[in-house]
């Protein structure tokens, strides 16, 4: 199967270009979705094929799985051309670095052999495929094939602002879809140093020092139903409900996503608004080893998003021209933003023996805008105030 690789962190603002994704839909013929399909028969064969010589000899680097298997690759299966058998190389070394990415602890185990679905996507690069107006030219089993896109507003801003790097070729039933990365310069980061910080949560997604809230009650009531779907399901086992199983599959994931993409939105709008030049969130790496509650707090837990959510704050600041920070929560939901000492929290009420009284998630956010101010500041101060003390 493939891995998807999780964004990467990103602290200060990087110098270079952007990269966005245009998903393009292709109006391919019944004669050109039959080559296609061909393709990634072909394509997931070599993959797999890659995939054993990879594991058993534990090497996943691009170069080396290349001297390691091309020419028995160009061998079995000559159909695929040299090129696309580099592209099936790339795959599976990406799949393997995603892999281990996300179980680093697998490494040291023998290497599973990762499987590729016949239905997986097709890498493309420069070689393979070509844009030609409003159309694709796309390498098949039996030559070249052009096949015209269906571009929305979006993709054809994407098209005419970028330049097309490489691509994916993605099936949804019947219908291909091409997953096509482009390069664009980065807009110019705005010269505010005010810092905007964004607590991230489960009941309240999302909180900022300006005082704006996103409620998350009605996506946790949600991923409760879907929670206990599942549980269902999984606990009949019959053939039926493993084929419900394979049917609702998605239907959480998705949502979810689309939600964190509305309120990333929403939180670099909020920062722009409040002529904000930095986003200040909380590092939260590690967090699930740390989590001590009880067994259904911890699924609830482990199901929230909150890295998906950041990911897409960090890429919608980068194209607004903002920068972003990551800084230590430690301590940060019990100090008082005001007078920096320990104040009491009562689930979403914050109270404080100088008098404050706030919503524990602002006063967080608060201090997160406080922390990132330092974190970006031209020199750090004389003395640093300890947020515990």
């Amino acid at each position: 199967m493939w891995h998807d690789v999780e964004t990467l962190w990103t602290f200060p603002r990087r110098s270079g270009r952007l990269k966005r994704t245009a998903c393009i839909k292709l109006d391919a013929s019944a004669a050109q979705v039959t080559q296609l399909v061909a393709l990634q028969v072909e394509f997931a064969r070599a993959c797999r094929h890659l995939a054993t010589l990879a594991a058993a000899n534990t090497c996943h680097n691009r170069v080396k799985l290349h001297h390691l298997g091309y020419y028995e690759l160009r061998a079995r299966y000559p159909a695929l051309g040299a090129q696309m058998a580099c592209n099936a190389v790339a795959a599976v070394s990406a799949a393997y670095a995603s892999y281990f990415s996300n179980n680093p602890a697998m490494k040291k185990q023998p290497w599973p052999v990762l499987a590729f679905r016949v239905a997986g996507s097709v890498h493309f690069d420069k070689r393979t495929y070509a844009l030609r107006g409003q159309t694709v030219s796309l390498f098949t089993l039996d030559g070249r094939q052009i096949v015209p896109l269906r571009l929305g507003a979006h993709q054809a801003k994407l098209m005419a602002a970028g330049a097309p790097k490489e691509a994916e070729l993605v099936r949804r039933g019947t219908t291909f879809y091409l997953h096509l990365v482009f390069d664009l310069e980065d807009p110019p980061a705005l010269a505010s140093d005010a810092v905007l910080g964004v607590d991230v949560g489960e009941n309240v997604i999302a909180a900022t020092s300006s005082g704006k809230r996103i409620d998350g009650g009605q996506l946790r009531f949600d991923r409760d139903r879907h929670l206990a779907l599942r549980a269902r399901l999984q606990g009949n086992g019959s053939p039926s409900a493993k084929q419900q199983l394979k049917t609702v599959s998605g239907r959480e994931r998705r949502p979810v996503a689309h939600v964190n993409h509305v309120v990333s939105k929403q939180l670099v709008a909020e920062a722009l608004k409040a002529g904000s030049g930095v986003v200040a969130l909380e590092g939260l790496t590690h967090i699930r080893k740390r989590i001590k509650a009880g067994v259904r707090v911890r699924a609830r837990l482990h199901r929230w998003a909150w890295r998906q959510l950041q990911g897409f704050i960090e890429d919608k600041a980068r194209a607004a021209g903002l920068r972003v920070v990551y800084v230590d929560p430690a301590y940060t939901s019990q100090t008082c933003s005001v007078c920096l000492q320990l104040g009491t929290r009562e689930k979403h009420r914050f109270s404080c023996t100088c008098g404050r009284l706030a919503h524990s998630d602002l006063n967080s956010s608060q201090n997160l805008a406080r922390l990132g101010a330092t974190a970006v500041a031209p020199r750090g101060a004389v003395t640093h105030p300890h947020v515990g003390a």
